[in-house]
């Protein structure tokens, strides 16, 4: 039986200016670097407080990355979403959308990574909620396989 999550990965073109969005931007710990033994070149981060890995794979015999809208995204929580996004537009990452704000004080808003992954930062509200979705919006999660 699967016991729980371990990393996710997305593959990218350019690699180290991704490696500086996801510490420079987001704050992530980089846990391990190394290359496979196919030739992938491997990134490995950590957020504060967690214990799943994000990884980063540049394979150059795959081609250029190129992501689809509302492909996918990774959700991180943030303890002030205005002060993140004062950050993030400094380093010349803007918001792509939002901060959205529920009545509670929860927030969520989106950032787009180098390669046009798209990153959610939620706010929880001081009663721990954070926004929520109207479920017509939001009903799964799917994982697409060959």
């Amino acid at each position: 039986m699967i016991k729980r999550l371990l990393h996710t990965r997305y593959r990218v073109s350019d690699l180290e200016k991704t490696v500086s969005f996801y510490k420079e931007v987001l704050g992530l710990e980089e846990t391990r670097r190394h290359t496979s033994g196919r030739g992938s070149q491997l990134v490995f981060f950590k957020a504060p407080g967690g214990e799943e890995e994000v990884e980063l794979c540049k394979f150059d015999g795959s081609g250029p990355v190129v992501i689809g809208p509302d492909l996918t995204h990774l959700a991180f929580e943030v303890d002030d979403i205005e002060e993140f996004a004062k950050h993030s537009a400094a380093k010349g990452y803007p918001l792509s959308d939002g901060p959205h704000k529920n009545s509670s004080g929860g927030a969520i808003a989106f950032i787009d990574a180098p390669e046009g992954y798209e990153i959610e930062l939620i706010q929880r509200g001081p009663d721990g909620s954070a926004l929520e979705r109207p479920c017509e919006q939001h009903t799964h999660t799917a994982i697409s396989a060959p």
